[in-house]
């Protein structure tokens, strides 16, 4: 059998991530992969991923190898997934979701931090939610790596940092954490702590090796929490969270839009079978709509 081929970015957390997923694939099958790496717009652009379009900047590229055969079938932080699809390319397996809770990285919990304290987070939703918990905080725009972004509180550039946990354990970084926000607290980006495994639309050995790796309750919950997102036409620069869970074949979800200055927010739930995770997510974005989410959106 020949050996495949993973595409992944070459950071350390998306090395580890698509190691972890084809020792897994090994394991389950017996087939032997070969990560190979790649290098991405987000790698080389700098800018806050607001600004150069957010969603697609880390996939893009891998996708481009998978249709051009460079690559077998790639491996991606299924929050860096554009929610719409891409031609030519499946969505074929999510393995089972890791922590998907925000940390907050620093010498202490969020409610100790002095007042006007510096916290660094590039996401536009993690900015909201923090500013709504602790309006007297200077929440500082930042890009990089985690061991980038934890260098800024350890050479104490900032008082904190957020990051998302599952990343922190993946890379063994997560001695710095001050705090895990629990949903209640802080949603987090839908599809956080997923990983999703991609390859081309109608090699149906392939399909059918990787969907050993797919777990049905993470693909369930996830689904419901894209679906929101899309729904809303919301990408990473949306102040948008969102968390489901599948217990007891009941599908709970949650969303919330807030505006950027973390004022006003309008926040729901509902549950559902999961098997109607795709309804339940329009369901709530409709709601989320009739309280007016899209003026939180567009609040600047």
């Amino acid at each position: 059998m020949s050996t495949l081929k993973l595409g992944t970015r070459k950071s350390l957390l998306a090395m580890t991530q698509s190691g972890m997923v084809a020792d897994a694939l090994t394991e389950a099958t017996g087939r032997a992969v070969e990560l190979v790496g790649i290098t991405t717009e987000g790698d080389v652009n700098k800018a806050l991923l607001a600004q150069i379009g957010g969603t697609g900047v880390f996939v893009n590229r891998l996708r481009e190898e998978i249709l051009a055969g460079t690559v077998d079938f790639a491996v991606h932080s299924l929050k860096d997934l554009p929610t719409s699809p891409a031609e030519g390319i499946e969505l074929v397996a999510l393995p089972p979701r890791h922590d998907h809770r925000d940390a907050l990285c620093g010498p202490c919990r969020l409610a100790d931090l002095p007042v006007g304290a510096k916290v660094g987070t590039g996401s536009p939703r993690r900015v909201a939610q923090l500013r709504a918990l602790r309006p007297d905080l200077e929440v500082v725009p930042i890009r990089g790596n985690a061991d980038t972004r934890l260098a800024k509180v350890t050479d104490g550039e900032l008082d904190a940092v957020v990051l998302a946990n599952a990343g922190l354990t993946r890379i063994g970084r997560t001695g710095q954490v001050g705090e895990l926000f629990e949903p209640e607290l802080m949603l987090p980006a839908p599809g956080q702590g997923a990983l999703a495994v991609e390859c081309r639309t109608g090699d149906a050995e392939l399909i059918e090796l990787l969907r050993v790796l797919d777990d049905p309750d993470t693909r369930a919950a996830v689904t419901a929490e894209r679906t929101v997102l899309a729904v809303l036409e919301a990408g990473c620069s949306a102040p948008v969270g969102a968390f489901a869970r599948v217990e007891n074949e009941v599908l709970s979800l949650t969303a919330a839009v807030v505006s950027l200055d973390g004022a006003s927010q309008i926040r729901l739930s509902a549950s559902g079978h999961p098997e109607r995770a795709v309804e339940l997510g329009r369901e709530l974005a409709a709601q989320l709509f009739d309280q007016g989410a899209d003026k939180l959106m567009e609040a600047p």
